[in-house]
């Protein structure tokens, strides 16, 4: 990090302190920014049955201006991803404290904040967000990084949902910062998200294959992870990328070709959370394997 960039953090984390310091703490609640009765302000908050979270007109509006410098912050840290953080970041900041520095500098960090933006733009590309999903989401979340840090990713994805995500940029700088096997590992769980509610909307599956090719993997990868969740005739083939006229032999090393591709070793180094979600990821592929040689009665 250049010296410039070292004093527009500096400047930017000046005006942010100057911001919260100014606001005046409010004597009483203010009746038309309370929460619905019953959620008090928690990620339970989350409802298909909410019209608020129909679209991004509905949500509640915020007076405050951290979200906005927090903005900033963001784009300097982390191009088009953190500054929608940044924004997010801000308007938790509005309501509670969070620590930041918990989801900066770290590759498991870097996996979290992609998940949550990528997860917000699948959500919305079908107009609308159903429970199923947020559950997904929320229970995702919870089970790979902790209750603790899984709620505080949860309040960020509140957030996240109310913005314009530009899907081109955001996808293409996670391309460009993420191993190729966890990029894999973002597409699986994408598609964990469009059968949430069992009902594969094609404006979901739309949405995961723009992202899948911004952020530069294979349409045949797309292809075989889509095989996972929608099964088809030849739904076996497809995991393995490989037809049905492929001889035994072919069979045999495509098998070691993808297990070697998907292996949850490779996504190690962000934490064995990350490696369990990975690991059932691999278990599809040994398990199309499986079938094929069931169907051949190879041994």
């Amino acid at each position: 990090m250049g010296i410039g960039e070292i004093i527009v953090i500096v400047i930017l984390a000046i005006v942010l302190f100057a911001v919260f310091s100014m606001r005046k703490k409010p004597s009483g609640q203010d009746p038309r920014s309370s929460t619905p009765p019953g959620n008090n302000g928690q990620s339970n908050d989350f409802t298909g049955t909410n019209p608020s979270y129909q679209s991004n007109s509905g949500f509640r509006k915020k007076s405050g201006y951290a979200k906005w410098v927090g903005g900033g912050l963001g784009w300097v840290f982390g191009g088009p991803i953190g500054a929608i953080l940044g924004v997010a970041l801000g308007s938790v900041f509005d309501g509670m404290n969070v620590n930041t520095s918990a989801y900066r500098g770290t590759p498991r960090g870097d996996f979290a904040m992609s998940l949550l933006v990528l997860s917000a733009a699948v959500m919305k590309a079908d107009r609308k967000i159903v429970r199923a999903e947020l559950d997904y989401v929320r229970g995702f979340f919870i089970q790979q990084f902790g209750e603790e840090e899984g709620n505080r990713l949860i309040l960020m994805l509140r957030e996240i949902l109310k913005q314009d995500i530009n899907v081109q940029d955001v996808s293409a700088q996670v391309g460009q910062y993420t191993d190729y096997a966890v990029r894999l590992q973002l597409v699986h769980y994408l598609f964990g998200i469009c059968a949430a509610d069992g009902d594969f909307h094609e404006d979901e599956v739309e949405m995961v294959r723009v992202i899948t090719g911004l952020m530069g993997v294979s349409a045949a990868d797309f292809a075989s992870i889509q095989a996972m969740f929608v099964k088809s005739s030849g739904w076996a083939y497809d995991v393995l990328e490989i037809t049905s006229s492929a001889t035994d032999d072919e069979v045999k090393k495509a098998y070691r070709e993808m297990a070697k591709k998907h292996h949850p070793d490779k996504v190690a180094n962000l934490g064995e959370d990350v490696k369990k979600a990975a690991t059932e990821k691999f278990q599809k592929i040994s398990a199309a394997y499986e079938e094929i040689k069931r169907q051949r009665g190879m041994k």
